[in-house]
């Protein structure tokens, strides 16, 4: 049986939704993060070396990685829905955009997490001041500039299709739902952004994806 090993409030709620398009039969086994650390629990460690999700089981394979997950699900489970076709246009921009959700864009997520932590952390009184000025001059010399610039370029490319690859769904959608999440949760889309607010509500309103969220029980991604 195909599995999800599936965190709270994470990156493996894009798997559940992935998995629900393909309409594969697949079991979920929930893994709470630490109230106290927001990590995820040392149960995950008996699964995959690095402990963290989403991680699926199928037989005897072990996938780690949304990416890889999404590329091995897609090329045994696939019907061509998902994945446009080879040599296409549409081919290229599904590659770029199921490689930018993490490898460009999602750094900055993270980096934006990061430093609100610091800001929100306990400290000496007279370390605050420090660490504050430290936190501005990150988001003001480098954060902030290619925050807006990523989201101006995603915006742009929404600007004639309904989904990244074109007026159909693909799986690169699914590997970028996640980012548009995170960036939702930083930025005003509906306003600054309409295309890419406007792709969460049509990815919202998808059936696969209202059971998903279902399946995968509360989901709420951390504000920074």
């Amino acid at each position: 049986m195909l599995t999800l090993h599936h965190l709270q409030n994470s990156r493996s709620q894009r798997i559940l939704w992935l998995l629900e398009e393909l309409g594969v039969p697949y079991e979920i086994r929930r893994y709470d993060r630490d109230k106290v650390t927001g990590l995820a629990p040392p149960e995950l460690l008996a699964v995959h070396p690095l402990g963290k999700a989403p991680v699926i089981t199928d037989g005897d394979a072990t996938v780690a990685e949304s990416g890889a997950i999404i590329e091995y699900l897609v090329g045994k489970y696939d019907t061509g829905r998902l994945l446009p076709a080879a040599g296409t246009p549409a081919r290229m921009a599904y590659t770029y955009w199921l490689h930018y959700a993490e490898g460009t864009f999602m750094p900055l997520m993270i980096v934006s997490l990061i430093l609100r932590r610091i800001e929100m952390a306990k400290m000496p009184f007279f370390a605050k001041p420090i660490a504050k000025g430290i936190v501005a001059k990150v988001r003001d010399g480098y954060l902030d500039a290619n925050v807006k610039r990523n989201l101006d370029f995603m915006e742009a490319e929404l600007n004639d299709t309904l989904w990244f690859c074109g007026d159909e769904l693909s799986a690169a959608d699914i590997q970028m739902s996640f980012a548009l999440e995170a960036a939702e949760v930083r930025t005003n889309l509906k306003d600054d952004y309409p295309n890419l607010a406007a792709f969460l509500d049509r990815m919202r309103s998808r059936p696969e994806w209202q059971r998903a969220l279902k399946k995968g029980g509360p989901y709420e991604l951390l504000g920074a």
